[in-house]
């Protein structure tokens, strides 16, 4: 990455350490998340050594899982996040099948880049894409329903508030509950939060060009309060973009692995 530093990879190892035993904190259903996907992808791929694209991949933790099962398989990690990419490109330099590409979900084009050479078997995604506001959530699904075989597969975890069919009274039960469980899992509240793995990663001068260059590009500024985090919101912007198929794989909580069958 031009005018970056390179990170040795135990440096890039050891954040990514960090990165996930945060995530797990918050997510106590992670990894049982990650292996459900990852079981998707083995049945539904349709093939042995499927092209798969993870979708705002961050350092790499879903696509390394999913090569560990599925080693004939061709990963494209795609972010924006230079610093999250970094950790990535160093820690896992050379792993067989995995490239990673920085592209912006929220252009318009963004797979023109990456350079494929075969329609994608499937596409997944983790507790990223609510990122995403709404409109270029809407031309993302999109311009990926373009890119997948017929039949292929979009297979997006995350936490989605409401539900399918989900009215107001409803939708306010299901977070009261999330935020109750929430409670009883950490009463005593994270041992790192979110925002306190950033600053840890922005005081650390091995990663300070970076943290500078994420910060430029205001990656974090449609977040709060974007309506991609509503279940509705991603399944009128599938139809919309055409995929024949929508539904829940498996559901804990609030937290559900979203399926979309394209056309």
């Amino acid at each position: 990455m031009t005018g970056v530093p390179d990170l040795a990879p135990e440096t890039a190892r050891a954040w990514i350490t960090r990165w996930d035993r945060q995530q797990q904190d918050h997510l106590p259903d992670r990894e049982e998340r990650f292996t459900v996907l990852i079981d998707a992808v083995e049945a539904g791929a349709g093939r042995p050594d499927p092209l798969v694209l993870d979708l705002g991949c961050g350092p790499g933790s879903l696509s390394v899982r999913l090569l560990d099962r599925i080693p004939a398989a061709t990963v494209v990690g795609i972010d924006a996040d230079p610093l999250l990419l970094a950790l990535g490109r160093a820690a896992y330099a050379g792993r067989p099948g995995l490239r990673f590409a920085e592209c912006d979900l929220r252009t318009p084009g963004w797979s023109g880049p990456l350079g494929l050479d075969r329609p994608v078997d499937v596409a997944v995604s983790t507790t990223a894409l609510h990122w995403l506001p709404e409109p270029a959530l809407r031309a993302m699904y999109a311009e990926l329903a373009g890119l997948l075989r017929p039949a292929g597969l979009l297979l997006d975890g995350d936490h989605f508030s409401g539900g399918e069919h989900t009215g107001p009274v409803i939708a306010s039960l299901s977070e009261a509950l999330a935020e109750r469980a929430e409670l009883r899992r950490f009463p005593l509240g994270h041992a790192e939060t979110w925002s306190g793995w950033w600053a840890a990663a922005a005081a650390d001068p091995q990663l300070a060009e970076l943290t500078a260059r994420r910060e430029r590009l205001a990656l974090d500024a449609a977040h709060h309060g974007s309506p991609s985090g509503w279940l509705a919101t991603h399944v009128d912007a599938l139809q919309a973009a055409g995929f024949a198929e929508i539904g829940t794989l498996w559901q804990v909580g609030n937290d559900r692995i979203l399926c979309a069958v394209a056309s």
